[in-house]
This record gives structure tokens, C-alpha cells and sequence, in this order.
């Protein structure tokens, strides 16, 4: 974000929200602001990645408790991106490393940064499950140097600076500050031949192409971490993680809560009056076949058990709740409407219980 908008004043949530509002509140949002609702607009496509970032943030607790304390460097902090957690412990690592007994960082080279990519799939993708490749830049080991940053038949040597300590210590007074090596700046080694390949750092830029497993089941917001496949770590130092987030393509017929698919049907008069059955098909490539009893009323729901989503990494699937909605006809021929005027003279008052004895209590209250 380019802006430092309040995470919560984003998802509309008061800052004791729980769970459950916070993610229904993203749902609705992310609905909403979703760019293929809005024919690519940049703005509510910036917005999208707004809501789904404080989403990220507000859903993880450690997360959510760090934004609460420190603001917006504290789960900067914790994804390693940024002026965070990270750089608080360096300052206090500096100023009284000597004093904990503690040698600082020095001498360790950092493992490479954890990266992010975000894949969106439709809903029967994550019914089913998906099985794709993606193609992303990142830092690989270099190959002529095997990622030590030194040119092939040489080694990196111990920095003469900080004997390979990484860090330097200098009195002031009465303290000791200790601060990163200016010749090695904090890897312990010096390279007198480097890597003309990768300029001594080890790593170069590629293209590389991964394969994704996504799992039935997935919701939105699922991360999905494919060890070793971030960053790879300056000469030598291992690499980092690179964490997939799933999103999840607004349908047109289904509102997914967790396993329970949620859809609307329209239905006819007659239909609702008499019984019958609907057909709704699934994610899963099925027809449900839903019987609704003679009477139905409109906003009725009807909960078809086992037609929703399955359980992530478990057994069994959630269910499918039908909202019905009764359409009353606006064309009708001579004959329909002729059979209509005949029911109307045989009504009693008794076939629609509710609305008789609405108008009934209305009459009174207007006499009295």
C-alpha cells in the first residue's frame, strides 16, 4: 500500500472484531471491489489489493497482535519486508550485544527472502483441486560460482577487518557499540577474485517455472508455502520460502462461508403453491435435485446436505442452502387469467393464513 489506511477502517471492523466479522466483512468486500465486476478498473483493483492485504494481516493473530501494537512496521516486521521486528532486534543487538553476552549476527550470512505470489482460480478450481505451473523472476544460485560469490578455482577469505566476526566493536565511555563491518558490511569474508558472473554476490536473476499443487478445498486467502523456492541466500546462505495466497473468482450462481455454497433460485407461483423440484448444478459437475413441499414460501431457505464445498486436507463436504424466491407472472393469456379470476372467487381467507389475518389485525387497528 501506498497509503497507511487503517487496517480496520478498510474492512469496516471495529479493532475488537473477531474472526468471524473480519472475515465476512473481507468476503463482502472483496466481492464488491473484485476488477472483473468493474471492467478492469485500476482503481477498484487497487482497492482489492488493499482489502486483501489488511486481510492477510488482521486474520493471522501473531500478525493482527503486532499491527495492533507497532501499526504497519510491526507485520512488515514479521514478513521480513521492511523496518520491522528485524530492525529492532539489529538496534538492540547493537547497543548492548556486549552487555547480553552475545556476538551479534556477525558472521551469518541471511537467508534469502521469503517471496509472494498470488493465484486466482475459479470456485470449481478450488472444488476440485488444480494441478498448474507458474513462471515467476527470482534469485537462483550462480552456477559458475556454485553461489559463493568467488570466480571458479578461488575462496572466499576470512575479512581481516572483524576476523570474521561481521561486526566491529568500538568504546565510547562507558559502552561498547558494536555496529556492522564497513570492509565485509557483515558477512565475515572478503572476495579478492569475484564471480564475474554474479559481481561476488552469488546469486543472479532467472526465470524459472514451478509446479502448484492446489488442494480441494482451498478458501480464500489459503497460503500455500513451496519450501526453498523464494530467494535465493547471498553466497551460499540458504534461500527462502515462496507462499502462494489463493483467491477465489466471484461466481455467478454461488456465495461460498467456509464449506456452505449459498445460491439463489427463482421459482414459479404454481410451483411454490404445489410442490415440485429444482435443479441446481454444482461446482462438482452434478445436478442437485432439491424437492420443495406445496407452499413454499418466498425467502424460504431449503439446505441440501453434502453438495457444498469439501473440507481442506479432510473428509467430507459442507452443504447447499437454496434461497427460494417466488416470482409472480407479468404475462399471462386470456385462459391463464381466466383460471385465476376462478381461483380468486373459491379463495376463503384460508389459503393464506398470514396475509388474512395481517389485514384482519389492520382493519381493527384502524377501527379502534
Amino acid at each position: 500500500m501506498t497509503t497507511q489506511t487503517d487496517y480496520y477502517e478498510l474492512l469496516g471492523c471495529s479493532r475488537d472484531a473477531d474472526d468471524a466479522t473480519i472475515k465476512s466483512a473481507f468476503r463482502k468486500l472483496a466481492i464488491q471491489c473484485h476488477p472483473d465486476k468493474h471492467g478492469g478498473c485500476k482503481q477498484q483493483e487497487a482497492k482489492f489489493k488493499a482489502i486483501n492485504e489488511a486481510y492477510d494481516v488482521l486474520k493471522d493473530p501473531q500478525k493482527r497482535a503486532a499491527y495492533d501494537r507497532f501499526g504497519h512496521a510491526g507485520p512488515q516486521g514479521m514478513g521480513g519486508g521492511g523496518q520491522g521486528f528485524d530492525g529492532f532486534a539489529d538496534i538492540f543487538e547493537s547497543m548492548f550485544g556486549e552487555f547480553m553476552g552475545g556476538g551479534g549476527r556477525g558472521g551469518q550470512t541471511r537467508r534469502g527472502a521469503d517471496l509472494r505470489y498470488d493465484m486466482e482460480i475459479t470456485l470449481e478450481d478450488a472444488f476440485h483441486g488444480k494441478q498448474t505451473d507458474i513462471t515467476i523472476d527470482v534469485s537462483g544460485p550462480c552456477e559458475p560460482c556454485g553461489g559463493t560469490g568467488a570466480s571458479p578455482g578461488t575462496m572466499a577469505k576470512s575479512c581481516a577487518t572483524c576476523r570474521g566476526h561481521g561486526k566491529v566493536r568500538a568504546q565510547q565511555g562507558f559502552f561498547v557499540v558494536e555496529r556492522t563491518c564497513p570492509s565485509c558490511h557483515g558477512a565475515g569474508q572478503t572476495i579478492a577474485d569475484p564471480c564475474r558472473n554474479c559481481r561476488g554476490e552469488g546469486r543472479v536473476d532467472k526465470t524459472v517455472t514451478l509446479a502448484v499443487n492446489v488442494p480441494p478445498g482451498v478458501d480464500e486467502g489459503t497460503r500455500i508455502r513451496l519450501s526453498g523456492q523464494g530467494e535465493a541466500g547471498a553466497r551460499g546462505a540458504p534461500p527462502g520460502d515462496l507462499y502462494i495466497f489463493i483467491h477465489i473468482r466471484p461466481h455467478s450462481l454461488f456465495e461460498r462461508e467456509g464449506t456452505t455454497l449459498f445460491a439463489r433460485a427463482p421459482i414459479s407461483f404454481t410451483t411454490a403453491a404445489l410442490g415440485g423440484e429444482i435443479e441446481i448444478p454444482g461446482p462438482d459437475g452434478e445436478v442437485h435435485r432439491i424437492p420443495l413441499h406445496p407452499g413454499t414460501q418466498s425467502g424460504r431457505e431449503v439446505r441440501h446436505r453434502g453438495a457444498g464445498m469439501p473440507v481442506l486436507q479432510g473428509r467430507g463436504r459442507g452443504d447447499l442452502v437454496v434461497r427460494i424466491e417466488v416470482e409472480i407472472p407479468t404475462k399471462l393469456t386470456c385462459e391463464q387469467r381466466e383460471l385465476l379470476e376462478q381461483f380468486r372467487a373459491l379463495e376463503t381467507g384460508e389459503e393464506c393464513p398470514v396475509s388474512t389475518g395481517f389485514f384482519d389485525k389492520l382493519k381493527k387497528a384502524v377501527g379502534g
